[in-house]
């Protein structure tokens, strides 16, 4: 400490006998090397800071979150699908998309032929399937509801598949349960699969 205050004490010294020039190049230069240290300090705590949230989250490191994602396809002019998340995330290619509070539409002919909302789904831009997970309610053009546990569109040229715990009614005139319900590619017909029940109702 001793030789420090007398290093001080020379160098005040010696700052004393400057002109207004050189003590002004001085200062200066001092100011400058403040700043340079004061922003490589900085940078070290904020990168430093960045690492550990990075490790921290690694596992959050394959999705990108994102509120209100909306998803379509359209070829010449040709809508097929729109889906609509609250919520949802995109993992890290953006190959595939999950989302949450779903709602959406598929279309044949630019109409709307089956309408759903679910609690949860996702979207393979690879294969371009769409899977509805939980508390899956579609509703086909012709009056036809379907409450599902899983619900894969494959394409509008293929079978849209359901499957678990499936409930299907048609207003008052038909209730129907199954394990399976196979809808054809233009949404107007379907079929029951596996252990099922249908009630028919008078109008």
């Amino acid at each position: 400490m001793e030789k420090f205050k007398n290093y001080a004490i020379k160098f005040y010294e010696k700052f004393k006998s400057f002109d207004k020039k050189k003590k002004a190049y001085l200062v200066a230069l001092f100011l400058i090397l403040a700043v340079m240290s004061w922003a490589f300090i900085s940078a070290g705590i904020i990168t430093g800071n960045f690492n550990r949230t990075q490790l921290k989250n690694s596992q959050d490191e394959q999705k990108v979150d994102a509120i209100g994602i909306i998803i379509t396809e359209t070829k010449q002019t040709k809508k097929y699908f729109e889906i609509y998340g609250e919520t949802g995330h995109y993992s890290n290619d953006h190959s595939v998309a999950t989302l949450h509070n779903v709602i959406g539409n598929f279309y044949k002919d630019n109409e709307v032929s089956m309408s759903f909302q679910s609690s949860k789904g996702t979207y393979d831009e690879n294969s371009g399937v769409i899977t509805l997970y939980d508390n899956t309610y579609i509703v086909l053009k012709d009056g036809v509801s379907l409450n599902t546990d899983k619900l894969t569109w494959s394409g509008s040229d293929k079978e849209t598949v359901a499957e678990g715990h499936i409930v299907i009614k048609k207003g008052k005139e038909m209730v129907a349960t199954a394990n399976k319900c196979i809808i054809g590619a233009g949404y107007d017909k379907f079929k029951i699969i596996g252990k099922t029940t249908t009630k028919i109702y008078k109008k």
